[in-house]
């Protein structure tokens, strides 16, 4: 072995070690069910144990810092964070600023609605019908769905989740678009019941970690994670824990 390339490999061993000796530094967002969300006092939900199992296979210990979503890239940039784990759609903005990894999820934005409209909105094609009253959260690839197909709809912007439910059932909406995750937690809700997804996405989303540009080998050990992670069904096994219904991984 040359002393070149016995240089080389001490370099990369020593690499190797810092990592492993390391916290990987989580960035989420914990209110997204069932993404990753608060339940008793713990982060839970696909992306927290999908940062678990990273951890694992890397070989570094995770800690997790709960941020405002539009906080994330930010403290991305910052170095106050080393990956975003938090149900991270690809888009180009986004990839102007980030290096995303794989994918580990294809998702996409959804209609939902009071049961008392189901007729009318049966088919996906009546969602683009004129006058049709939409609601979407500000800032959500929803949102951007919504004001680029939709052109002759009547727009009303929510905060959340729970205050376009809320005006679902007080008819100021006829549908509410937003993404998968959403609408499979209305499966398992039982407050929830009243309301019904169509089950017919309108776009398709990639799902992805994100890190800072220039970490190619924080990039690289997440992408050699995720692929361990489907290989082994460890992908699979997390989805079908927190998903009622069947996705697709990618």
């Amino acid at each position: 072995m040359t002393r070149k390339s016995l240089l080389a490999m001490l370099l990369l061993l020593g690499t190797s070690m810092t990592m492993a000796a390391e916290l990987l530094r989580v960035g989420v967002s914990a209110d997204y069910p069932p993404l990753i969300f608060e339940q008793g006092g713990q982060i839970v939900g696909i992306e927290a144990d999908n940062a678990r199992a990273v951890g694992e296979i890397i070989g570094r210990k995770v800690t997790f810092a709960n941020l405002p979503f539009d906080r994330l890239i930010p403290a991305l940039e910052a170095g106050e964070i080393d990956v975003i784990m938090s149900g991270f759609s690809v888009t180009a903005a986004r990839s102007e600023r980030v290096i995303f990894t794989d994918s580990f999820m294809l998702v996409g934005q959804m209609a939902i609605m009071h049961r008392d409209k189901i007729s009318r909105f049966a088919q996906p094609w009546s969602v683009y019908r004129p006058g049709v009253r939409v609601g979407v959260e500000p800032g959500t690839t929803g949102a951007a769905f919504a004001e680029r197909e939709l052109k002759e709809a009547v727009i009303t912007n929510y905060e959340d989740a729970a205050a376009a439910f809320a005006g679902l059932r007080a008819d100021q909406i006829d549908l509410y678009i937003h993404d998968a995750p959403t609408s499979w937690q209305l499966a398992t809700s039982r407050e929830n019941s009243d309301l019904i997804s169509l089950y017919s996405p309108m776009t398709e989303e990639m799902l992805a970690w994100a890190v800072r540009p220039g970490n190619d080998v924080l990039a690289g050990e997440l992408n050699r994670a995720l692929a361990v992670m489907k290989a082994n069904g460890t992908l699979q096994y997390i989805l079908n824990r927190w998903i009622p219904v069947r996705v697709e991984v990618h």
